[in-house]
């Protein structure tokens, strides 16, 4: 029987609520301060040449401008992800690699007055050839961007479990396909947008950053300073999606130019300047070979993956093993080969977009076996029912899955959405289609090799016990942690939720903890939380049973008291077996306090060694694994290819769940981004490498008019390894999306456009082909 807590399992009101629809919360680009200047980055025209002369004379001279730096004025010392790929610089030292890198930065008291003199800096190129696609830039005389990436290939991976070649042999059925994702952008609304000041030996930053300690490790390495003389704070934050992760030239630029000025430095990027800095998805060419038995059980996949990485590699090595690592957690099978290879090229670099390295995968994959499904004469349903990992398994490649409910969302979302009833039956330019997916709860290892904690919290209580601060580096990025986490205190401590405020993005202020990637905060920060509640509520109780063994009014009945006959709820201390025998927590705390001084409780979380001893194996390592399906109906204008998604149903595999209206929340914005992504979405190059849509007017987005009517269903599982039984939903719903719309709208039309966004000229060009063809066989 599902118990009934007190603040767990509720839809509370948010706690930034107040702050954000009124006004009063301050975003990164809202703060301002004495004597504050305003910078730039001085960024390429080029997308690959050398750098002959930086001219900045004339600019030198306007009035106004307080400094200008270049790559001769900051530290040499590379940075990004993996130590092995460190091959980003401050500035470029000696050519550039994309349309818009980073070659110097400028400040001046006023924005008028910077912009001025941007226009005045005078850059001389040598033109390099340049390559913008995987393709090219794998010929034999490609140009080499890297030195130290011969073939222009950043990150090559060769795995393999099990025994494919034997599995070839078994298979009754083999079937190969190969489809294209592509570049999108993460569409958050807030530029980034950093703030450095010094004060003596120390710096403060405040910034649009998705990882206060992340940042903070990362601005101490390069400036080599210690990290405790660097303090970070993150105001409120306008969306992330993953594009807030990766260490912004903004961040180190604002330092170096407050260090050189002695003044506050804001540097901030406008929207253009967001899609040649914010990371985006990765273009990926997936090719899967999959053979079945008869019945349609997966025995084998090959997976080979190119990604376009851009021009430099931050997340993207990860991204390149997640485009591989949790196909096996999905479905159940033994045999796996997975080969991939990350091209740098002459593109502004990509990284981390929410559901890491799984959206594009699994629309490849849902297709394809679709496809597998088709061929053998089953429904698209059942074949995933046949090969949907189970609880309590092993992957090939060395995950412990605990709870796996993949099987029972299927099922919830075969008879939600009506399916028997409509696939097979709808009318033509009508469809439906299904996609799994799901994500890890959290990484298993650290952004960089450390035997630190994951998240650490600390909840103190006031001297009269009648307020509780929760300390916390967990990110609130929108999504809502600040809320769950503060329920989770609640319930840990049995205190009144309205009576916590949370104390988060700040390294002086806050605890340890690694921020918001990876749909790792529930769990992680929340196992934090939990404990140190359950430490506060310990010594508590303690003290009430000191209290309440000497009251005289004959309310107690048992004897002496301990403890474990104790419970707090509600901020209320009582006897298990007589309720009516208690006394209030404010009561319990401020007699704590004369006795003992400050009430604190503390709380860590490490999930231990995690994965398998293969090259690589840190990634995909979790010690939760969401799943979740989706069904999607579409219509399709077989005269125009518009397609329109008319309804959806996500059922989601996320354990306990704390906050309902917050799960139905992430779902909902999941929907939307992956409609977006499969239907319109696509960041477009000119022949120099320049952006072309770099606004919202011209990169489509979808809308709230575009948004179909949306069922957002939820398992009652409980994850052993998750407080109270929680794992993830934010990344997991976004990547089935691609994959069920594109089926469906297979569904409708009767072909496969193998390459997305599927826009109504390619819908279009496919059904006259399509119409051309069959006209030819008759």
């Amino acid at each position: 029987m599902k118990r009934e807590y007190s603040y767990i399992g509720k839809s509370l009101k948010r706690t930034d609520i107040l702050d954000k629809v009124t006004g009063r919360g301050k975003f990164a680009a809202d703060l301002k301060f004495s004597n504050m200047l305003y910078g730039k980055l001085i960024r390429s025209t080029e997308a690959h040449a050398r750098i002959i002369k930086i001219d900045t004379s004339e600019a030198e001279k306007l009035p106004g401008v307080r400094a200008i730096i270049t790559a001769k004025d900051v530290p040499s010392i590379k940075y990004g992800l993996s130590p092995a790929r460190y091959d980003e610089n401050i500035f470029c030292i000696d050519k550039v690699r994309y349309y818009g890198d980073k070659i110097g930065a400028i400040c001046a008291v006023d924005e008028e007055t910077l912009y001025k003199a941007l226009k005045l800096i005078k850059v001389e190129y040598e033109v390099l050839p340049a390559v913008f696609t995987p393709a090219e830039a794998a010929k034999p005389d490609a140009p080499q961007i890297f030195e130290e990436y011969p073939g222009n290939i950043n990150t090559e991976i060769h795995l393999e479990f099990g025994d494919v070649e034997k599995a070839k042999q078994e298979a009754y059925y083999i079937r190969t396909d190969r489809l294209q994702g592509q570049r999108t952008l993460h569409g958050f609304i807030e530029p980034h947008c950093s703030i450095a000041y010094w004060e003596g030996k120390r710096v403060t930053i405040h910034s649009a950053h998705q990882s206060a300690h992340y940042l903070q490790h990362h601005i101490a390495r390069i400036f080599d300073m210690k990290e405790g003389d660097v303090r970070v704070v993150l105001p409120y934050i306008g969306g992330g999606f993953g594009g807030k992760v990766d260490i912004s030239g903004l961040d180190i630029a604002a330092v170096a130019l407050s260090k050189i000025t002695g003044q506050p430095v804001k540097m901030f990027y406008d929207l253009e300047e967001v899609w040649y800095n914010g990371r985006a998805r990765h273009g990926m060419d997936m090719k899967y070979t999959t053979g079945v038995t008869k019945e349609g059980k997966i025995l084998f996949v090959e997976n080979e993956t190119i990604l376009d990485g851009g021009a430099y590699t931050g997340l993207g090595v990860a991204s390149a093993y997640y485009a591989g690592a949790l196909l096996t957690v999905l479905y159940d099978f033994d045999n796996y080969r997975f080969d991939a290879y990350r091209y740098v090229t002459n593109l502004p670099p990509c990284g981390a977009q929410r559901g890491h390295g799984q959206p594009h995968p699994r629309y490849a994959f849902e297709s394809h076996l679709d496809h597998i499904a088709e061929d053998l004469g089953m429904d698209p349903i059942e074949i995933r029912l046949i090969n949907a990992r189970k609880a309590n398994t092993v992957t090939p490649n060395g995950y412990e899955v605990k709870s796996y409910y993949l099987k029972e969302a299927n099922e919830m979302a075969r008879d939600a959405s009506g399916w028997k009833d409509k696939k097979g039956k709808l009318p033509v330019g009508r469809g439906i289609g299904v996609g799994n997916g799901g994500f890890v709860t959290g990484a298993g290892y650290c952004m960089y090799r450390t035997d630190l904690p994951h998240s650490v919290a600390m909840i103190k209580i006031y001297d009269d016990g009648t307020h509780a601060i929760v300390y916390t580096n967990a990110v609130d990025i929108g999504q809502g942690s600040d809320t769950v986490l503060t329920q989770m205190a609640a319930q840990a401590m049995g205190y009144p939720y309205e009576d916590i405020t949370i104390c988060t993005r700040d390294t002086d202020l806050s605890t340890l903890d690694f921020g918001a990637y990876a749909s790792r905060q529930t769990l992680m920060a929340g196992w934090a939380v939990k404990r140190a509640g359950e430490d506060v509520k310990r010594k508590i109780l303690a003290q009430a049973a000191e209290m309440l063994k000497v009251k005289e009014d004959g309310g107690y009945r048992f004897g002496k008291l301990t403890p474990e006959e104790l419970d707090c709820e509600e901020g209320i201390v009582f006897v298990k077996q007589e309720p009516a025998v208690n006394i209030t927590f404010a009561e319990v705390a401020r007699a704590y306090f004369v006795k003992h001084g400050v009430l604190i409780g503390r709380g860590y979380y490490h999930p231990g060694k995690l994965g398998g001893t293969h090259k690589g194996a840190a990634v995909g390592t979790s010690p939760a694994y969401s799943s979740a399906t989706q069904v999607a109906e579409v219509e399709v204008d077989m005269e125009t290819g518009l397609t329109k998604v008319v309804g959806t149903w996500d059922v989601h595999d996320s354990g306990f769940v704390v906050n309902p209206q917050l799960l139905h929340g992430q779902v909902h914005g999941a929907f939307s981004m992956g409609i977006g992504e499969t239907i319109w979405e696509k960041v477009v190059f000119d022949e120099k490498g320049k952006v072309l849509n770099g606004n919202f007017a011209e990169y489509r987005l979808p809308t709230a008019l575009d948004m179909p009517y949306v069922e957002s269903l939820v398992l009652d599982t409980f994850e052993p390894n998750g407080p109270w039984g929680v794992k993830e939903v934010g990344e997991g719903a976004t990547t089935p999306t691609l994959g069920c719309v594109a089926n469906a709208v297979y569904d409708a039309i009767g072909v496969r456009i193998s390459e997305l966004p599927l826009t109504p000229e390619k819908i279009w060009r496919a059904l006259k082909e399509k119409e051309a063809k069959e006209k030819g066989g008759k």
